[in-house]
């Protein structure tokens, strides 16, 4: 049958899944055993751990209606993380007041050793918030929190098909409170994951360990975090469409402190101080260890930020200011300008307020400067006005623009050599954005929707040219428009999520030869995504994420076509009469698809674990 038509089967099986257990959780008996009470780490998902690994920061993005997750075997092994269209590397994470980004390359940018137990829910910062918030990023912002510490305890043992395994431990204590005196908690988690890989050479082994001390008070929260992840996996076409098995063995290191304190009314102050190493080994062919160039690279980022409101009034001014160091050690990328670097933000957005019979305006305006020492500054306007009203509705209308330097690979890697060709002329790019938003709620939706026109000059992308077997570096001005939108529905026994994004570009890439882009012109045109959690009785819940993508045709994709489904499933048991104790069952990539998320690198089949959790 062809390809198409099952995933119409498929994506019509999992619609009718979904309006048949909504309505069954609306006729059936009010009556409903919760699950045990732990930390949620999306709103937006229904299965946050993965089939097949240990979950990282990355899992609760998989099916993420506002970030597109495009994985290389598995999104916590390798994931290029894009949102509102932007490629692997203008997209980036920040935890507390500080981004964390990779200056080798962004295909990096999500290795964080840190458990998803340490940190809130993900937010995500585009336009104007990201203008402010975000930090070599152009397109937008994953933010996470750190999370209060509560005393309890978890260990986790899973196992499934591809001979995976793992094992996971999260131990947590707070001192009592007493009085106005500070409470002081500490946790400490370890995981570790091992799977020979759902196809031949696909096999990978993960470890993690990370701790915490933390202090807090009623209106401050200070966290110290030191992590160590270690990673090794193999993938046929990792990175080179030439039937080569392919792998990565990458050491990351994290130490971090960040303090935060609530002002008076939304006002807040943050600050934070981080150290990242990493350390890669890439193999392009796992049994001739060496060939060509050894790939061979050592990054350090270091940096601290500053980030606040505060109000007076009808005034409030926000702001935020953020400066890195990094280093690059390399076997490989020695053909660029510099291996070094310094870089620094400031934004400062005023607010004033005006308060009406109906509801309120909101009007911020301001701007943000970004300057290194190699690249020059550059100025950016950060405006937005926003109708209140009092009805819950709210309407907006804004105007931002950011920038940000490429990555080492890009301007490192030899111009006329190598798998990877890079350009050492590639300057800063530059991003702006123009958007109308609206939210609100109605008969029982939470509903989120924007419409956006954002233009990127001088955009890195990686291109392909027929007859030339490397991809290159090349500049792009790129105009993208797109609409979005979110919607959540709750009731006793259902939550329902549904995510649709609608992307368009226009690429000019001047006088490059290109006749395929690896990744600025790999997105989907239509996507939509369904999250269902079902809490069925008696300790039992299933939960089903879903995604539906129209893909951009692409010459480098040869294999699953343009159209495709990708679903996970779990089936959870929390025993009534056994508190603490959940066993779950899960399938990942439910309808065995072979759609290449990443063009030319073959798709993950699909894979089965069962797991035991003891919670306490």
């Amino acid at each position: 049958m062809h390809a198409f038509t099952l995933t119409k089967l498929g994506w019509t099986a999992c619609l009718a899944t979904l309006a048949w257990v909504t309505v069954l959780g609306a006729q059936t008996s009010p009556e409903v055993v919760v699950m045990p009470d732990y930390p949620v780490t999306s709103a937006n998902i229904a299965n946050p751990e993965p089939v097949g690994t240990a979950p990282t920061p990355v899992s609760a993005l998989r099916f993420e209606p506002r970030v597109d997750v495009q994985a290389r075997n598995l999104a916590e092994n390798q994931a290029d993380i894009s949102i509102r269209g932007g490629t692997f590397e203008n997209s980036g994470f920040r935890l507390g007041a500080f981004s964390l980004s990779d200056p080798q390359t962004g295909h990096y940018l999500a290795e964080i050793p840190v458990s998803p137990f340490m940190l809130g829910g993900p937010r995500v910062l585009t336009g104007a918030e990201n203008a402010l918030g975000g930090f070599g990023a152009v397109a937008g912002t994953v933010a996470y929190g750190w999370r209060p510490i509560a005393p309890r305890g978890e260990v986790t043992v899973a196992g499934g098909d591809d001979h995976f395994g793992r094992g996971s431990l999260y131990l947590a204590g707070l001192s009592p409170a007493e009085g106005q005196r500070a409470q002081v908690g500490a946790d400490v988690e370890w995981s570790q994951s091992r799977s020979d890989g759902s196809v031949p050479f696909g096999d990978q082994n993960f470890s993690r360990v990370g701790g915490r001390v933390q202090v807090r008070t009623a209106r401050m929260q200070t966290d110290f975090y030191a992590g160590y992840q270690h990673k090794f996996f193999g993938w046929p076409d990792l990175y080179t469409p030439f039937g080569v098995d392919e792998t990565e063995n990458l050491q990351t290191v994290l130490l971090a402190a960040n303090s935060r304190w609530q002002l008076a009314g939304r006002g807040f102050l943050e600050f934070g101080v981080y150290s990242r190493r990493n350390k890669d080994d890439y193999e392009y062919n796992r049994a001739i260890p060496g060939e060509f160039n050894p790939y061979q690279h050592t990054t350090w980022a270091r940096g601290g930020a500053l980030q606040g409101r505060a109000e007076a009034g009808e005034w409030a001014l926000d702001y935020s200011l953020e400066a890195m160091h990094d280093d690059l050690n390399s076997t490989a990328l020695a053909f660029g300008p510099y291996d070094n670097r310094n870089q620094f933000k400031a934004a400062f957005v005023p607010e004033r307020s005006f308060a009406t019979a109906e509801g309120a305006w909101v009007v911020q305006a301001g701007g943000r400067y970004d300057d290194s020492n190699h690249g020059g500054p550059a100025v950016s306007p950060v405006w937005r006005t926003e109708w209140q009203a009092k009805s819950g509705w709210s309407t907006h209308l804004e105007y931002s623009g950011s920038t940000q330097l490429p990555t080492y690979t890009a301007l490192k890697s030899s111009p006329t050599a190598g798998l990877f060709r890079g350009n050492p002329n590639l300057g800063r790019e530059r991003s702006r954005n123009l958007e109308l938003g609206l939210t609100g709620t109605a008969a029982g939706w939470s509903v989120g929707a924007a419409v956006f026109h954002r233009q990127d000059d001088a955009l890195v992308d990686w291109t392909y040219l027929r007859g030339v077997t490397a991809r290159t570096a090349n500049p792009v001005d790129i105009g993208t428009t797109g609409a979005e939108m979110v919607a959540r529905h709750h009731t006793a026994r259902t939550e329902l999520v549904v995510g649709y994004t609608r992307l368009r570009k226009a690429a000019d890439y001047g006088s490059a030869a290109v006749d395929a882009s690896f990744y600025a012109m790999n997105f989907p045109r239509d996507r939509l995504t369904a999250a269902l959690t079902w809490r069925l009785g008696g300790g039992w819940e299933l939960r089903s994420d879903n995604e539906y993508r129209r893909e951009e045709p692409n010459l480098l994709r040869t294999v699953g076509g343009d159209h495709t489904i990708l679903s996970s499933l779990g089936l959870h048991f929390a025993p009534p009469g056994a508190p603490g104790w959940e066993y779950a069952l899960r399938v990942d990539n439910l309808w065995d698809s072979s759609f290449e998320e990443v063009p030319a690198v073959p798709a993950p089949r699909r894979q089965f674990a069962g797991e035991i959790t003891r919670r306490w």
